[in-house]
């Protein structure tokens, strides 16, 4: 099988766990909500392929090209562009008139990301591709860290060697990974990647627009026709 070098990018939406109410109205907003946060994540990465939505994370790739010495700054500039986006976006759902926890709670959801670069080979199974290989499970395997932060892009070594400046606050971690062993990497705060204005507050028009959206869309839940996805990869988590 062949392999190519692949960047590879996970976007993982934090507190997803505690956010998801058992109130049937505050899950499917939850629901909803979620998927408009993980659209307005993938828009914002226009330079990389989705893999796949695995729950409440993007899973992105990106082929680098042989000796390439920009990937780095690739994707530092991609994670600040989706960290941008998802916080704007965030704002929009909270300013939604609608009462529910799966609204108002939505204000304790963050944005973090793992990145690594490596060889990875394609799989094709009923019509859908997918890179696998041991460096997509060591992607997978680094959101289980010891980042003392919220928000942040954690980079194996293999990433941070590109060479791009990072701010003066990149720290050096070991992950010990489970079948890996130890791996070294960088962790930055994601909010130090992005020098643009913070989110603006909607209006009166945007927040009664977001409500009928949320309304409107969680419906399919409501009424049974339409499940919530709990699913991370299997096969890559394993």
């Amino acid at each position: 099988m062949t392999t190519r070098r692949t960047a590879l990018l996970i976007a993982d939406i934090g507190g997803y766990t505690a956010y998801m109410g058992t109130h049937r109205m505050s899950l499917a907003h939850a629901e909803v909500n979620t998927a408009r946060l993980l659209d307005r994540i993938v828009a914002a990465a226009p330079g990389f392929d989705l893999v796949e939505i695995e729950g409440d994370a993007a899973f992105l790739s990106r082929r680098v090209a042989p000796e390439s010495d920009a990937t780095l700054s690739d994707v530092l500039r991609t994670a600040a562009a989706m960290h941008r986006a998802f916080h704007a976006e965030r704002e929009y759902v909270v300013a939604n008139l609608c009462p529910c926890g799966g609204c108002r709670e939505a204000k304790g959801l963050t944005l973090k990301f793992v990145a690594h670069v490596g060889d990875v080979a394609l799989q094709s199974i009923r019509g859908r591709t997918k890179p696998v290989g041991i460096d997509v499970i060591l992607l997978h395997r680094l959101l289980k860290n010891d980042v003392s932060i919220r928000e942040y892009v954690l980079l194996t070594d293999d990433l941070y060697a590109g060479g791009a400046d990072l701010p003066a606050t990149a720290t050096g971690i070991t992950a010990d990974l489970e079948g890996i062993g130890p791996v070294p990497a960088h962790f930055v705060d994601v909010t130090e990647l992005d020098a643009g204005p913070g989110p603006s507050r909607p209006g009166l028009g945007a927040r009664l627009a977001s409500t009928f959206s949320a309304v409107g869309r969680g419906l399919p839940y409501m009424v049974g026709s339409k499940k919530p996805r709990r699913d991370r990869s299997p096969a890559a988590m394993g």
